[in-house]
Order: C-alpha cells, then structure tokens, then sequence
C-alpha cells in the first residue's frame, strides 16, 4: 500500500525502476522483447503517482488528444498492410473464418461474465466488456512471429476483425453492455468508422502509392504509434486514478485472468476445429490480445473515459508482458510437424 500512499518517496523510485529496467533490456537479446513493455509500466507509474499534469493544462483536457493519436496508430496500420493480407481469406479460409468467430465471440462472453460476476459499479464493469469487445490489434501480429507462427493467418484475422469492428463491436455492445451503460449503436458505428476506416484507408493508399518512397516515414511510424500507445494509457490511467486505486487490485486479478482465457480457449477452440498446431498457435494470441487503443477511442467518445476506459488501459501493458511471455515459450518449443 506504501506504493501508492507515499507518492513523494516511492514515486521515483518505482518510475525509475521500470525506465531502468527498460533501458537495460534494450541491451539483452533476450529480453528486448520486454523493454516496451517496461516502458509502458513506467509510463502508467509516471500517471498514477503524478496525475495532475496529464488531467489538463490550463483548460485543456488532455483527453481530447485519444482519438487523434488513435487515428494516428490506425494510419501506421494502414501503412504496414496491403491487399495482399486480405487474400489469407482464400487461401486459408478456415483458419481466418475460425480465428474472426473466435475473437469476437470468446472474449465478449468472458469480459459480460466476469462483469456480472465482479461487483464493479456500471460503466467500470461495462470495460471489461468493451475490451472484449474489441478486435485484435497489431500487437498480436509481432508477437505470433515472435512465436513462429502463421504470421500471413494473424495478419489476416487482425485486418478483418478490425475492418468488421464498425459494425461487430458496436452490436456486441449494445447487446452485451447495454444493462450496464447506455448504448448508442448508430453513434458508436460512426465513431468506429472515423477512427478506424478512414485512417486505415488513408494509410493504405499511403502504402500503394509512397511505400518506399518516404522511407524515413516507414520507419518511423511504428515508434509513433508504440509512443501514442503509452501517452493514451497515461490520459486514461491520470483520469481513472481514483477509481483505479479503489478497485485496482481486483481489476488487475480479473483482466489477468480475461487474457490468459483468450489465449486457452482460443487454442482449444481451434483444437476443436483441427487446425494445425501453428494455426492454433495464431488463433491464440489473436484472441488473447485485444486492440486496447481502439477499445479506449471508443471510451472516450462514449464520454466516459475515466471509467469505461479504466479496463482497457489495464489490458493493454498486461496484454504486452503476458503476449511476450507466451511467445517466447512457443519460439523454444517446436512445432511437432515441423519436428517429422
């Protein structure tokens, strides 16, 4: 409790800490993997312990930056995909139709129970199921070829789930979160399409007609995206603070187990259908890791973003550090028809 209760001391401490850490993997081929994700925890240490700067600034509410720099991410999306990630639908059918019914049925349900069951006032308990809710980002994707999976099914699965994200998420909401908040379907699709779509097809156009020809923009989008990523968790974490500190630890139990579930039931499931072991592997992590940034976008425009938002800015640093994990077990043990 000292960690919270005495800001002046354990502030710094616990802040560098994780910057540390961070910096000191960078310098570990075997822990690169994980300095993002120390960078993130010190990022969310910086917004628990000192909230007041990124609340506002002379008027200014910070969270008006959310959906820009969501914008921002989904373009650097569009800009890393192509039309070929969209012929995994004909080329492997199954796994993609397998992996889009798996995703957006798995972890609404998991996210509507574990909101019944937890006791959290409303639109608190309305975030767990609009993190499942949501599609799979590209987190996902870095970690399924980390994992020496089928990168072409994860790219694939993620750029479907997140182009029927307008009309799925919005449904699932509706259907699932409406006792606990209020929904606006229509509004929600619109918000949807105008952080998703567009900026998406946006970043493909820039993809067909400039890729290569701005290299210097290609390799810095995905450090602008990873650095939006951490300053929306650090809005949200600074506006949620309160409510954070009072449900935190039992938040923090639930979402664990919301994340590790993805990926067990998302392995099995594809078990069940009798994919292959990579493709199971694939379908695991893409159900197991959400878009936390979409799923925040959305909090925000729903004006609740200091609540509702408050689930999936837990999410998303776990999602890192258990994805990183569970790819780097996968990347040492091989696949058994690769063994033959």
């Amino acid at each position: 409790m000292s960690v919270f209760s005495d800001i002046s001391n354990a502030g710094f401490l616990w802040i560098g800490f994780f910057f540390i850490c961070a910096i000191s993997f960078l310098g570990n081929p075997k822990l690169k993997g994980y300095a993002y994700s120390m960078m993130i925890f010190g990022s969310v240490a910086i917004a628990l312990y000192f909230p007041q700067y990124f609340v506002e600034y002379k008027g200014y509410k910070f969270s008006a930056l959310i959906v820009p720099l969501i914008q921002i991410i989904m373009f650097g999306m569009g800009t890393s995909m192509s039309v070929k990630d969209f012929l995994g639908v004909v080329k492997m059918p199954k796994g993609v139709l397998i992996g889009v019914f798996c995703q957006f049925s798995i972890m609404p349900f998991i996210g509507f129970t574990l909101a019944k069951l937890s006791g959290f006032p409303p639109e608190i308990a309305a975030g767990m199921i609009l993190i499942g809710c949501s599609p799979s980002g590209m987190a996902s994707n870095v970690m399924s070829y980390l994992a020496k999976a089928n990168l072409a099914l994860s790219i694939t699965v993620t750029s479907i789930t997140t182009l029927l994200a307008p009309l799925v998420t919005p449904f699932l909401m509706g259907w699932l979160a409406g006792e606990f908040v209020a929904i606006d379907v229509v509004e929600m699709m619109f918000s949807i399409v105008k952080m998703v779509i567009i900026p998406i097809g946006a970043g493909l156009l820039f993809n067909y007609f400039l890729q290569g020809k701005s290299k210097w923009l290609d390799d810095l989008m995905p450090i602008i995206s990873m650095a939006a990523i951490a300053l929306i968790l650090v809005i949200i974490v600074a506006a949620g603070r309160d409510s954070l500190l009072d449900i935190g630890p039992l938040l923090i139990v639930l979402v664990i187990f919301h994340n590790l579930a993805g990926y067990a039931l998302g392995y099995w499931a594809s078990r069940l259908f009798k994919l292959s072991e990579k493709d199971c592997r694939t379908i695991a992590i893409e159900v197991g890791m959400q878009n936390g940034g979409l799923a925040s976008g959305i909090a925000k425009e729903m004006g609740k973003i200091a609540t509702v938002g408050l689930a999936p800015a837990v999410f998303g640093p776990f999602m890192n550090v258990s994805g990183s994990i569970l790819a780097s077990y996968w990347h040492k043990k091989p696949i058994p028809e690769e063994k033959a």
